[in-house]
């Protein structure tokens, strides 16, 4: 069935995936009332070539059940019965499928099961995906950032987050989420007067109308995310890959964030903060958990086929705190993404054979992203850059080793992608313009946002030769979604030639710009 029609055919409740029940029935008769609701439709992730999470959340305590199948008519459906979703998870609950054939479609039917009115289950929700090939073919993926930043929420008039059904239609194996996946940080309001005179209107919920500090309003942004019709239907039939940054926790948060002076905050310790959010953010993210050695962990390998290998950093857990970023080598306080990381990151290019090796960064590389100033008035850095332009000093020092090691064990086709800086662009490194010059040419794209305020450019930094050869960012600062500068970037390898082709592109699916990769 094609995609068109097995929409048309399915798609019902503003937006869900529905199907008639074809479990066993009811033991007793129950009204739809006393039926589980399945609100939050359902969400695909870390999906390879036998693998993947699925995940929902109940409106009670219920037990997840899942039924995949190779057909959508779930001639012989395989069940698996998952986990109870109780109140310890804000009745979230995933599976972790496993056993599944490689490189083929798949049917996805999700119900719970009534923990108190057995055999009473919920409506069905439908999905669909394809799992990683073991052979080489054409695979495309999508990538970008940033959601419901700014107090831009889901506006009716505008369509919602309209950028979601954007990316759907380009039909991708998969999109990553470089971080930002929802903004703790920034209350909404009903109206806001935006560029043009125009009004911004958001659907609101309490957790969303103040910035979050409890573990339910931390929990409340997700939920809130995934009332969005076209966010449900994106995520019954793309796959996910989650990062996360910040404004999943607060604005530039490191370990030395200081709140004390901020009025919307009753809470001002960023540890209690950063552990009510850690735990919503697992709680909701469709990745699968690490295990008990660091369960916590975001960073991960995620293999496509043999085409592509997949590897999500996470650029936010293992940081210093924010400062000069002038640390010279040996000196404390220079940690980023953290030695444990980088070790990982560099032995996996290393043992690498797929063609491609994506390394997805929640930040950019050589882009100065500020935070402020020091008490002495000097800048203060988010990201690593530190606007220096000569050699490399403080986070700069990771950076420059493992693009030492990549270029001395000869690891080749390593294209980085991020979102964060809210436009879009493509940077080229090169050793001849830079202060640092012991590495091998390569290329990083940022796009974003997803749905959110629109900012940038960001100055250079040219300690490792970054060039702009492509960038669109507002002429204002925080121009809403209504001002069209919303951005995802899509990745297409063809399997015959093995090159790799780049595309950025808008909220209207215009493509902005275009990049052919030649793999060495």
């Amino acid at each position: 069935m094609d995609r068109r029609r097995f929409l048309k055919t399915s798609l019902a409740s503003g937006g869900l995936l529905l199907a008639a029940p074809v479990l066993a029935a009811p033991a007793v008769i129950v009204s739809d009332k006393q039926r589980p609701v399945i609100g939050s439709g359902i969400q695909i992730g870390d999906v390879g070539a036998d693998r993947a999470i699925v995940w929902a959340r109940a409106d009670r305590t219920a037990r997840l059940l899942v039924e995949w199948d190779r057909s959508e008519r779930f001639a012989a459906p395989q069940l698996l019965r998952g986990p109870w979703a109780t109140e310890a998870s804000d009745f979230t609950a995933r599976v972790d499928l496993r056993g599944l054939p490689a490189g083929e479609q798949l049917f996805l039917r999700v119900s719970y099961e009534d923990a108190a009115q057995p055999r009473a289950l919920s409506e069905p929700v439908l999905g669909r995906f394809r799992t990683a090939p073991l052979a080489a073919r054409d695979l495309r993926f999508v990538w970008s950032g940033d959601t419901a930043g700014q107090g831009y929420g889901i506006n009716p008039d505008w369509g919602g987050m309209r950028i979601y059904e954007t990316m759907r239609r380009q039909q991708p194996d998969f999109f990553v989420h470089c971080g930002d996946t929802i903004y703790a940080d920034g209350p909404m309001a009903a109206e806001v007067a935006v560029e043009g005179g125009k009004i911004w209107r958001n659907l609101l919920t309490p957790e969303v109308s103040k910035v979050a500090e409890t573990l339910d309003e931390y929990r409340g942004r997700y939920r809130y995310n995934l009332m969005d019709a076209n966010v449900r239907r994106f995520a019954a039939e793309v796959p996910q890959i989650w990062q996360w940054d910040d404004h999943e926790v607060v604005n530039n948060w490191s370990d030395g964030k200081d709140l004390s002076a901020d009025p919307r905050y009753r809470e001002k310790n960023i540890g209690v903060l950063q552990a009510r959010a850690t735990r919503a953010f697992l709680d909701y993210a469709p990745l699968r958990l690490h295990g008990n050695r660091e369960d916590e962990r975001v960073y991960r390998h995620l293999p496509q086929g043999p085409l592509l290998d997949v590897f999500v950093l996470d650029m936010r857990s293992y940081r210093g705190a924010n400062g000069a970023n002038l640390q010279r080598e040996g000196e404390p306080g220079a940690d980023f993404m953290g030695r444990a990381q980088l070790q990982w990151l560099l032995e996996g290019l290393q043992a690498s054979t797929a063609q491609w090796k994506a390394v997805m960064a929640d930040m950019p590389l050589g882009l100065q992203v500020g935070d402020g100033n020091n008490a002495d008035g000097s800048p203060r850095w988010e990201a690593m850059a530190n606007g220096d332009h000569g050699r490399p000093l403080g986070r700069e020092l990771e950076l420059a080793w493992l693009l030492r090691e990549i270029k001395r064990r000869d690891i080749r086709n390593v294209v980085w992608f991020t979102a964060d800086v809210h436009y879009t662009a493509a940077h080229h490194y090169h050793p001849e313009r830079a202060a640092f010059a012991d590495f091998n040419p390569f290329w990083e794209f940022v796009s974003g946002p997803l749905n959110a305020g629109t900012f940038g450019p960001n100055a250079l930094d040219m300690t490792f030769g970054p060039k702009v050869v492509y960038q669109k960012a507002p002429e204002a600062q925080n121009l809403s979604p209504l001002a069209g500068l919303q951005f995802f970037g899509q990745v297409d390898i063809d399997a015959r030639s093995r090159a790799m082709t780049v595309r950025l592109k808008d909220v209207a699916g215009q493509t902005l710009f275009t990049q052919e990769l030649t793999p060495a």
